[in-house]
């Protein structure tokens, strides 16, 4: 799950870390209010997404006029796909240097890792490898002086400075363990006036240790609309930006219907992985939805197991007799019942494929022309 920007904040407060003043507003008549009291500063779109700022997110006003009209103007947008709740409202500091810092999880190692480049501001994606520091952290040792150290001299920050990146990098790690966080990230982290400041902050926390977390930790629904009722219908289902639907039976599986889908040079719209058992009856409900996402071709990937293939012919054969299928349908079935469900299909003049290959480049073909039948 991932916090705001004003959560974030808040939280590094309480450990120490410094941060700009700042408060959040819902409402446009309390944000106006407080924007007559400060007169200059900058507004902060608050969204759970990355690319605010590029998207117009984040203004600088100078006086109270042109401060209530950027807050107006940003509680109105929309940035990539996600509808502005609030607005932080901070100060404006002097910067003299941006910095990057971060602590995040890696799965390949299964420890934590903190990064640091001078290079702040950026996406660490944009930054040359050799100017980014990667340091292990042992979860049995923690974080402690030296690797601050060692992480200020990376950062060519000596003197006092140096050690407030020792004593920041300790609390960043403490936010870290006790939020059972993924990531921990400030970027950028200023140099303002000879003090470290927080001048950004992201943080993702791992749902599954929701049971650890502490009591004043809120949930941040995530969840769109469709992802909602696809929760509510049993499977796994996250939206995309193509236009190839996809129904998949596994993670694994359905991930390579993805990839596979990117490779013959399609766009998936969608994640879907029906799980492992589920019945005709559920997997009519997952094709209704991703009929409703209203692509331009549906692909359906099953290799039986649980999950046998004349149940999902059946599945589809119910929604076919239920509604009109206007939307071409590529379906591969393979394994358990393989036989019963593709003579059910051909009964009904539906064609199904063995081969996963042929079945991605049908499903690209009549992508590409437009879901023509």
């Amino acid at each position: 799950m991932k916090l705001f920007e004003y959560q974030v904040k808040k939280i590094m407060r309480e450990f120490g870390i410094l941060v700009p003043r700042g408060e959040v507003f819902f409402d446009l008549e309390q944000a106006k209010n407080h924007l007559e009291k400060v007169g200059e500063g900058v507004i902060k779109a608050q969204v759970l997404t990355g690319g605010r700022g590029k998207a117009g997110g984040v203004k600088i006003f100078s006086n109270p006029a042109e401060g209530f009209e950027l807050a107006e103007a940003i509680l109105k947008m929309t940035i990539k796909g996600e509808k502005v709740q609030a607005i932080l409202i901070e100060e404006k500091i002097p910067i003299e240097q941006e910095l990057y810092l971060s602590i995040f999880v890696d799965g390949r190692i299964k420890k934590p890792v903190v990064i640091a480049s001078k290079a702040g501001g950026v996406d660490i994606e944009e930054v040359p490898e050799e100017e980014i520091l990667k340091l292990p952290v042992d979860p049995l040792i923690g974080v402690r002086n030296y690797h601050g150290n060692l992480v200020a001299q990376k950062l060519g920050l000596t003197g006092d400075l140096g050690k407030q990146l020792a004593t920041l990098l300790i609390n960043l790690y403490r936010i870290f363990e006790t939020y059972q966080a993924e990531l921990v990230e400030i970027n950028p982290l200023v140099i303002s006036r000879e003090k470290l400041i927080a001048a950004d902050g992201k943080m993702t926390v791992d749902d599954d240790a929701r049971f650890r977390w502490p009591a004043d930790l809120p949930f941040n629904e995530e969840k769109t609309p469709l992802e909602k009722r696809a929760e509510e219908i049993g499977v796994s289902f996250v939206e995309l930006d193509g236009d190839i639907a996809v129904m998949a039976n596994g993670a694994g599986i359905t991930m390579a219907t993805l990839d596979l889908i990117a490779y013959f040079g399609g766009r998936p719209k969608n994640f879907m992985d029906a799980g492992g058992g589920a019945n005709a009856e559920q997997m009519a409900k997952a094709l209704d939805l991703l009929i409703s996402t209203n692509p331009k071709a549906i692909l359906i990937n099953i290799f039986g197991g649980i999950t046998r293939c004349d149940e999902v012919a059946k599945a589809y054969l119910t929604v076919k007799q239920e509604r009109e299928i206007t939307v071409p349908v590529v379906i591969r079935l393979v394994g358990t019942n393989e036989d019963i469900g593709v003579k059910m299909l051909q009964e009904a003049g539906v064609e199904s494929f063995s081969s996963l290959r042929e079945a991605v480049i049908k499903a690209v073909e009549l992508a590409k022309v437009g879901g023509d039948n």
